[in-house]
């Protein structure tokens, strides 16, 4: 008897440009995970309302984010794509969660934890993010979700609120594990980790111009062109790392550590990389512009296999609930 595939489930949020943070860090993994199980990404405008509250935008930013997906290798026929909104499905066991889930447990989120001692706004909807994060989890009968290490105790605590809801009601849902990913760390062009929220990041699809004046921007040390350097401790020789092979990699960091090379040298050969490296990204991305009917097609069929299996999955808990 054949193995049986396993299914992979993840999300990312419409919130803007998609840069090198979100391509090393999720978007390459999820590609490749295609080959190897059932995919299923869906793009989380729901959990973005928590932080973007401009409906234009919100629609501008889904059909964006869904185009860099398809411009950046997903296939359609390998996995499954689709805006979060169109599972409906999703809200209602969101809510059948909430009536196992402890105040606690809710109050122990490391995101909502951080924006109360920073003294930001809070809300509700943040509050309760990990339920409906739980709730996209389980819609799907997930076996793996691929995360970094800061979204970890997501998974743990999807893991706690299904274990509940099966104690209640009875066996319903089935229990996910994490994938930790072998996402670098990708520095931003001031060296803090590379986020929209920091304003320090290179947009994967730039190019020409605005491309070489922000990796001209770059934050560097001060030493002198014919000092030696440390390789490891430079952004722009990281970032480099990234888009060059292992034999440019040595070579740069040979040249580094011998001194004589300053870094506006180092910046011109990223620069150089990053156009070659996203140059067929950016050639799809803009094929795929051209043909949105095509992307809408694209994030229908997702959506109407993806509504299937969490139909599927709600029915199970609301009879257990006795809702039916």
């Amino acid at each position: 008897m054949a193995e049986q595939r396993k299914r992979f489930l993840s999300g990312v949020q419409p919130s803007g440009i998609i840069h090198l943070g979100n391509y090393f860090g999720a978007m390459r993994e999820h590609i490749a995970l295609q080959d190897e199980g059932e995919a299923f990404y869906f793009i989380a405008n729901y959990h973005a309302l928590t932080t973007l509250r401009n409906p234009q935008q919100l629609r501008q930013n889904t059909f964006d984010t869904a185009v860099a997906y398809l411009a950046c290798g997903l296939q359609p026929d390998k996995a499954c794509l689709f805006p979060q909104s169109d599972v409906p499905e999703v809200a209602e066991l969101t809510w059948l969660l909430m009536t196992v889930t402890p105040m606690g447990l809710l109050q122990r989120a490391v995101s909502y934890k951080d924006k109360v001692e920073r003294g930001l706004p809070t809300d509700a909807g943040l509050f309760n993010y990990p339920v409906l994060m739980a709730a996209d989890i389980l819609a799907y009968d997930s076996d793996v979700v691929p995360v970094g290490q800061d979204q970890v105790q997501h998974v743990e605590m999807t893991r706690d609120m299904a274990t509940a809801f099966n104690q209640t009601f009875g066996e319903v849902f089935k229990l996910p594990t994490y994938r930790l990913g072998s996402a670098p760390y990708v520095p931003g062009v001031d060296g803090a980790k590379m986020s929209k929220s920091y304003g320090n990041t290179i947009g994967i699809f730039a190019t020409g111009e605005p491309l070489r004046k922000i990796v001209m921007s770059i934050k560097t040390d001060s030493t002198p062109v014919e000092d030696a350097k440390d390789p490891l401790k430079d952004t722009v020789y990281q970032l480099y790392a990234l888009v060059a092979s292992p034999d440019e990699r040595d070579a740069l960091a040979a040249r580094y550590r011998a001194g004589g090379m300053g870094y506006g040298e180092a910046k011109k050969l990223l620069y150089e990389k990053l156009e070659a490296y996203f140059a067929d990204f950016r050639a799809r991305r803009d094929e795929w512009a051209r043909h949105p009917d095509r992307v809408e097609d694209v994030l229908r069929i997702g959506a109407e296999r993806a509504r299937g299996e969490a139909q599927r999955t709600l029915d199970r808990a609301r009879r257990a609930c006795g809702l039916t």
